[in-house]
């Protein structure tokens, strides 16, 4: 017990402030909401064809009638900025890019991400200050669910916002879905949606949950949570950052209100 006193006097305090205090940096690699520099894109790009619509895996690049992505299908990866043939699109470092409508998450030159708005005064009521969620890993990668485990580490400590993960939908509030929704996975998300005691609420964390990534179509998949269930918050990328999450789940609860849009990014 000694020695365990003396580390934690050792190490201090290492919680993060966020978000009563800035939000932690972001490694250099990161990439967040989609920048468009000014002036049109390359003669020939088109719907039929453009190269960074080409290089996409998942289909979330639109030529026409402007240039724009699908953060509901993008993987982040990066590939449409590198053939872009101008630098006409390019990924900054916002990482604020979770929203409450499938349609809010399509961004382009003239709108960006929609921020999620919060719950109706009686549901953030009654989860403002203590939300449960049971985690449902519906055929995903892991890379989801180590994002939202981290959140529960001595450095995010989300407990301290008054958020928890539980074991059981019997004890939850409502639920934290990722991956693809595969065939095996499907009843098993609905019975655990309907264990859950109502009102309830669903947050699809990542492209797979939100899409279906990279399986999109697949026939043993059925393209993200809202096939199965309704879905009330959506946090895209593959996957994405802790901070992302955060962010998403603290303005769903109404901790965070600084606009209904990011600002278009531009260059």
């Amino acid at each position: 017990m000694i020695n365990l006193l003396r580390a934690r006097l050792h190490q201090k305090h290492r919680t993060i402030r966020y978000p009563d205090g800035p939000p932690p940096a972001l490694p250099a690699r990161f990439r967040g909401q989609p920048e468009f520099a000014a002036g049109p894109c390359a003669a020939g790009c088109t719907e039929a064809g453009a190269p960074c619509a080409d290089a996409c895996p998942t289909g979330a690049i639109r030529v026409e009638p402007t240039l724009g992505v699908d953060l509901g299908k993008c993987l982040f990866c990066g590939e449409c900025a590198a053939a872009c043939p101008t630098g006409k699109l390019t990924y900054g470092s916002d990482y604020r890019l979770a929203a409450r409508s499938r349609d809010d998450l399509v961004v382009d030159e003239q709108e960006s991400v929609r921020l999620a708005a919060a719950l109706d005064d009686k549901t953030r009521r009654l989860f403002g200050r203590s939300l449960k969620l049971r985690v449902v890993s519906a055929g995903g990668c892991n890379g989801c669910e180590s994002g939202v485990n981290v959140l529960q580490t001595l450095v995010w400590d989300i407990g301290r916002c008054g958020i928890q993960i539980v074991a059981s939908p019997r004890h939850a509030d409502g639920l934290i879905v990722t991956g693809p929704v595969t065939e095996n996975m499907r009843l098993a998300l609905r019975k655990t949606w309907d264990a859950v005691a109502p009102p309830r609420i669903v947050i699809a964390v990542g492209a797979c949950a939100i899409s279906g990534g990279p399986y999109i179509d697949h026939p043993e998949a059925h393209n993200g949570a809202d096939a199965v269930v309704p879905v009330d918050l959506y946090v895209p990328g593959c996957p994405p950052h802790p901070l992302t999450i955060l962010d998403g789940l603290l303005r769903l609860l109404g901790r965070l209100e600084d606009g209904s849009r990011t600002e278009v990014s531009a260059r």
